[in-house]
């Protein structure tokens, strides 16, 4: 059987907090934890405490796969840029398909 307990320690004696169902002159094992209480906290704070700067090189966003996977770094000037380019050919494309 196992239970838990409040109790208050007053220097001497443990003083449980609320009446317990145990017979007298009985003897028990007793394991001890300290009970923080807990303010309120604000999420903005619990979330504050669980974020931080991670240091890296300057091109993370760029060149994601190569450090994540090791793959090889793309070409200067591929970028965002090489992205508009091709999604303006796409779109000139479709335009071109809807004329005829």
């Amino acid at each position: 059987m196992s239970k838990t307990l409040h109790v208050i320690f007053d220097g001497k004696v443990l003083r449980p907090e609320e009446p317990v169902d145990l017979t007298p002159n009985t003897h028990y094992v007793v394991t001890i934890e300290h009970e923080e209480k807990l303010g309120i906290q604000n999420l903005w704070d619990v979330l504050g405490d669980l974020t931080g700067k991670v240091e890296g090189p300057e091109n993370w966003s760029q060149e994601h796969n190569h450090y994540l996977y090791g793959t090889p770094k793309r070409k200067k000037g591929f970028g965002n840029r090489g992205c508009a380019n091709r999604n303006r050919q796409f779109i000139s494309l479709l335009k071109s398909f809807c004329r005829s």
